[in-house]
């Protein structure tokens, strides 16, 4: 890896944690360790954690000493932290402490439960020197725990604390003995003589009992670094190494597959496949029913779309793991296809029916493996998940076009349209409405299923899913909307797409009398706001009548009822042609009732996916990617496609999330751009998308879960996965395709300003504009001069 070095005021968080690629994870009790510079109280060279939040802190940091010098700030530092490897499990830092004085520090976390650290100190001045280097240790534990403090075993010197069942021990090696400076510390003397050198190393351990992380600590001190850490680097070397004109880039692509990686865990009885979480950190890990099963949102299971964005930053390097992902979903398959969205380590169950992609991911798996017998093995299972969503549970209104049943299952948590938490959205039952993003996914699924069942001679079933293909596609054309140049939702009953009209407010209950007919049959929203922000007992009583005529009384209560914070969201189960009036019981006399028609009008990221599809012919996707989504007013922004554009319909003046970036999202679209012809805006989009990452890297030095998509600050959960740069993407941007270290796919010609060198296992591709040339391995060496879609193979 290059160098990295630190410059003052840089932000420069490094998260490190145990590595399923060497050896078990622990899923229930994961400690995670944040490295921090010039941070903190004192400013240090400091690991921290919170042992998943059953700490406040502990930090180890270094205090060297030389004479009545003494110094703990990496700013006081004779030279600057320069990173020498970067890996998820370890890092080496070098740099000069004092003048004359070169350190350099490994830090390496072997297991869950253990952290250790190599300090090699030289003395690269022409006289003796006599340091002494302390290795501070500052534990402030909760109430009724121990902070770090000195003790003996046997003849051996360490620090040991005590918090919430856990027992942390450091243990330093060389004959270390207890600091007498202001912190609690552990402390050696070192005499060096010009160009000598002293190497040291100190484990921490933190398990249950003092005995225990005792033991553990001084085994994983002793071990053979020089082969544990050649190890580290050589696995890591397997991965792929991106050289472009932009330094920030290649760093991004490699810090998100290292990312990626460390995101990878397994529960202790290894009964399911390695699955992910959604980000790392010291705050997480902890489970006190000790199996993960009370762990929050981002640590309860995998779902599918950032599962389909995990994999193309797994592949080509690590089928294995991508292979595992997918089976995690179809080990959840009941007899009648049902697969659940979010499986988890500990067992969880979402009970929501998973996003039909999951073929998507069998296919894009198969293209880097080539390995037919995964499709043989997957296919029947696919196709059984795929004919359970055309189930009367799925599709109300038996018409052969299903709807979501949860606004989670379209892969964007807080839907501008659908989500019943955030003011801003309409809050509109998605049961209620088909849309143009579920028949995509379902069309999309269908297309490769029949493809898989040509290369597998499952033939016999590709009528029956070509069929349900061409009704999608007639819905969701029928949806485009020549106007705006976009598709739209559309009713699940009356098929049309309504939009927004006021039908009036009331204050507290009684009857509302409204009295209204309507040209098309219109579905009613309703919003209910206590003045006290509490629930209310309330019963909804709508009249009116029937599309076809007939009066009819539609009553509303209990479950049907999704308060939040004091507002109250419904959504009528039934379309009405007239509206007579409303009774609403249980509410107090300051509560506000606001009754509308349901809009299907609005533009997010999601109605863009018929694109990704493949579905609209070539001039109406032109004009898609040309009025809509590449318009600067609409999704185009500087750092990616913004996730809605629409304001509220009821209050233009409301703030809608519509300057938020989804890297999941915005990598289908990409495909969609590529399969349309549309290299350059690909290149363009992708381009915006790694921007944004690398200005949040550079701005704070982390990962975030979205992005500014004019400003490129990150937002939401810190390192998660869903904001990691696309390296799978600008792959295939790229036109190169790795299937191995000695086959590559290439196609189209690289669209970047730049030359791109693509390094892997001992292969080497170089994509220069007009021409490409591969080098494999054992030095020979192919020049591709033309566009035209090749496989390049040593065989």
């Amino acid at each position: 890896m290059r160098n990295w070095s630190h410059k003052s005021r840089t932000p420069f968080p490094i998260l490190l944690s145990s590595d399923i690629r060497f050896g078990p994870t622990d899923y229930s009790n994961d400690q995670t360790w944040e490295l921090t510079i010039d941070k903190g109280e004192p400013p240090a060279l400091a690991l921290a954690t919170t042992y998943g939040l059953r700490v406040k802190i502990l930090r180890i940091f270094p205090r060297f000493l030389e004479g009545d010098v003494a110094i703990i700030d990496p700013a006081a530092y004779s030279s600057p932290i320069q990173v020498k490897y970067l890996y998820p499990n370890l890092i080496a830092l070098t740099f000069s402490p004092l003048p004359g004085i070169n350190a350099e520090i490994e830090y390496w976390v072997p297991r869950p439960q253990v952290i250790a650290a190599r300090a090699k100190i030289n003395n690269g001045s022409a006289n003796q020197r006599i340091i002494r280097l302390e290795w501070v240790a500052v534990l402030n534990p909760l109430p009724g725990g121990q902070r770090m403090m000195p003790a003996d075993i046997g003849l051996i010197h360490i620090l040991d604390g005590k918090t919430e069942g856990i027992s942390p021990v450091l243990y330093l090696t060389n004959g270390a003995r207890p600091g007498n400076g202001p912190f609690t510390s552990l402390t050696l003397d070192l005499e060096l003589s010009p160009k000598d050198s002293n190497v040291s190393t100190w484990a921490l351990a933190s398990l249950e009992d003092r005995s225990s992380s005792y033991e553990l600590a001084r085994h994983t001190a002793d071990s053979n670094w020089d082969a544990e850490i050649s190890r580290i680097i050589q696995v890591n070397a397997n991965l792929i190494d991106i050289h472009t004109s932009d330094p920030d880039w290649d760093l991004a692509f490699k810090l998100s597959q290292y990312r990626s990686l460390s995101l990878l865990l397994q529960n202790k009885n290894n009964e399911f496949h390695p699955s992910y979480v959604v980000t790392r950190l010291p705050d997480t890990g902890y489970s006190p029913r000790g199996d993960g099963s009370d762990y929050n949102h981002l640590w309860s299971g995998q779902t599918p779309l950032e599962t389909y964005f995990l994999i193309s930053l797994l592949l080509p390097t690590y089928p294995e793991f991508a292979k595992g992902l997918l089976l995690n979903f179809l080990d959840t398959q009941m007899p009648n296809g049902f697969v659940d969205w979010k499986p988890g380590l500990a067992g969880q169950r979402s009970q929501i029916l998973a996003t039909p992609l999951l073929a998507s991911m069998v296919w894009r798996i198969y293209q880097n493996t080539e390995d037919k017998a995964f499709l043989e093995q997957t296919y029947p299972k696919l196709l059984a998940f795929i004919q359970h969503w055309f189930d009367p549970v799925y599709d109300r209104d038996s018409d052969g076009i299903p709807e979501w049943n949860h606004p989670f299952q379209t892969g964007l948590d807080e839907h501008p349209t659908f989500a019943t938490w955030q003011n801003w959205s309409q809050g509109i039952d998605i049961s209620t409405v088909e849309s143009p993003d579920l028949c995509s996914f379902l069309y999309q699924e269908c297309t490769i299923l029949c493809q898989i069942a040509n290369i597998i001679g499952r033939a016999e079933t590709t009528p029956a899913l070509q069929a349900i293909a061409d009704h999608l596609k007639i819905a969701i054309e029928a949806s485009w909307d020549e106007s705006k140049g976009c598709y739209h939702y559309w009713d699940r009953e009356s098929h049309n797409s309504s939009s927004y009209t006021l039908l009036g407010t009331h204050q507290g209950g009684g009857t509302f009398t409204i009295q209204r007919d309507f040209e098309h049959p219109e579905r009613l929203q309703l919003e209910i706001q206590s003045h006290d922000e509490a629930t209310r007992p309330l019963q909804i009583y709508i009249h009116g009548n029937a599309p076809s005529g007939g009066h009819r009384v539609e009553k509303i209560v209990g479950e049907d009822l999704r308060w939040h914070l004091g507002r109250c969201r419904v959504t009528s189960e039934r379309t009405y042609s007239t509206l007579e009036q409303i009774e609403f019981q249980g509410l107090n006399q300051d509560d506000t009732v606001i009754v509308s028609t349901v809009s299907h009008l609005s533009r997010d990221i999601t109605t863009l996916l018929p694109l990704w599809a493949g579905i609209p012919g070539t001039d109406r996707a032109k004009t898609l990617i040309k009025r809509t989504i590449t318009n600067p007013k609409l999704f185009w922004g500087h750092f990616g496609l913004r996730t809605c554009v629409d304001r509220r319909p009821n209050d233009p003046d409301a703030v809608v999330q519509d300057k938020n970036t989804y890297n999941p999202y915005i990598c289908l679209l990409v495909e969609g751009l590529m399969y349309y012809g549309h290299v350059n805006k690909a290149f363009e989009l992708i381009s915006h998308t790694v921007n944004g990452v690398v200005n949040s890297l550079k701005r704070d030095g982390s990962f975030r879960r979205t992005y500014n998509s004019d400003t490129g600050q990150g937002d939401g959960e810190r390192d998660a996965l869903s904001g990691l740069a696309p390296l799978g993407i600008f792959l295939d941007v790229l036109g190169v395709r790795i299937l191995n270290s000695k086959r590559v796919i290439l196609s189209g010609s690289n669209p970047f300003p730049w030359p791109v060198t693509v390094k892997y296992q001992g292969l080497t591709v170089l994509r220069q504009k007009h021409k490409t040339m591969i080098i494999f391995p054992d030095g020979q060496n192919v020049t591709i001069k033309n566009g035209k879609t090749c496989t390049v193979g040593l065989e």
